[in-house]
């Protein structure tokens, strides 16, 4: 029988993945407790949601609406942070923001309604989100420690993951704008193929870039211009062929130029408002 879950890779087709469309909680929220430039339109909001989740169908990915509800949770529609999904079931992060906590349980309640296992939770002090665990290949994932994901979420993930035969590696970030700004791994690089990645270079700590140039990885450099457009944030659908915002077109270009298929979307209300791009908008539920 085929598998109907495991993701250990941000590059391998795309199969089945969880987004959660955009509910009166992210329509009401205030842009000062949630980090936003500006309160979203939710009209228009679910408008572009939609359009994103179609895009996915029809390259023939299994989209699957997570709808657990989340009163006051207005950043619950960045399904990537709260879970990680493995070959042997899904590890329950916990969410180093306070004002996400509870995420956790709810995407939880969704995994085990679709027969995935919860393999682990995070517990005690650690902290870890999504955005902060980046696969580099299927056994090694790179776990940002910043603001957001701490210490003793890097060694809980190492016992959960090392019998697994995976290595986890710590990736120490910059301060960059503090606390209560959002800087994840995720937040300068994306990886599109097996060697290729995205990068706003600027942010990349020195021995990071050298383990990836180590590994033989090509780079596409984020301008300066689009980082605040998320142009850092790609999501692969399979090995050069990604998706993300519109509004990047001097990273869209050289991502072609490196031999990439680049789908986009219209991301105003659902991302640049928000602060979140087409990786934080899904959670890779199986890619083979």
């Amino acid at each position: 029988m085929s598998r109907h879950f495991g993701s250990q890779s941000m590059v391998d087709p795309l199969q089945s993945v969880l987004v959660r469309r955009p509910d009166k909680s992210f329509g009401d929220a205030d842009p000062v407790k949630w980090h936003y430039t500006e309160q979203p339109d939710l009209n228009l909001a679910r408008v572009e949601h939609d359009t994103f989740s179609n895009i996915l169908n029809e390259q023939g990915v299994e989209v699957v609406f997570h709808s657990v509800p989340l009163p006051d949770h207005a950043d619950a529609i960045f399904v990537h942070d709260p879970v990680l999904v493995t070959d042997e079931g899904a590890i329950l992060l916990r969410m180093g923001k306070q004002a996400r906590r509870g995420e956790e349980a709810a995407i939880g309640q969704t995994l085990a309604d679709m027969g995935i296992p919860i393999l682990a939770r995070l517990e005690g002090e650690a902290t870890a989100e999504g955005g902060d665990l980046l696969w580099i290949d299927h056994d090694t994932l790179a776990v940002g420690q910043g603001f957001r994901t701490n210490a003793a979420a890097l060694e809980q993930l190492q016992s959960i993951l090392n019998p697994l035969g995976v290595e986890v590696q710590g990736v120490h970030l910059p301060y960059f704008e503090g606390p209560e700004a959002c800087l994840h791994l995720m937040s300068f690089i994306s990886i599109v193929d097996h060697d290729l990645a995205v990068i706003y270079e600027p942010l990349m700590p020195v021995p990071f870039w050298q383990n990836l140039k180590a590994r033989g990885f090509r780079f596409v450099r984020v301008p300066d211009e689009e980082v605040a457009t998320l142009g850092p944030n790609v999501l692969a659908i399979a090995p050069s062929k990604c998706l993300m915002i519109d509004k990047n077109v001097q990273t869209i270009a050289g991502l072609r130029a490196a031999g990439c298929e680049v789908l986009t979307y219209v991301g105003d209300e659902i991302s640049l408002k928000a602060e979140g791009g087409a990786t934080c908008l899904t959670r890779p539920v199986l890619r083979e």
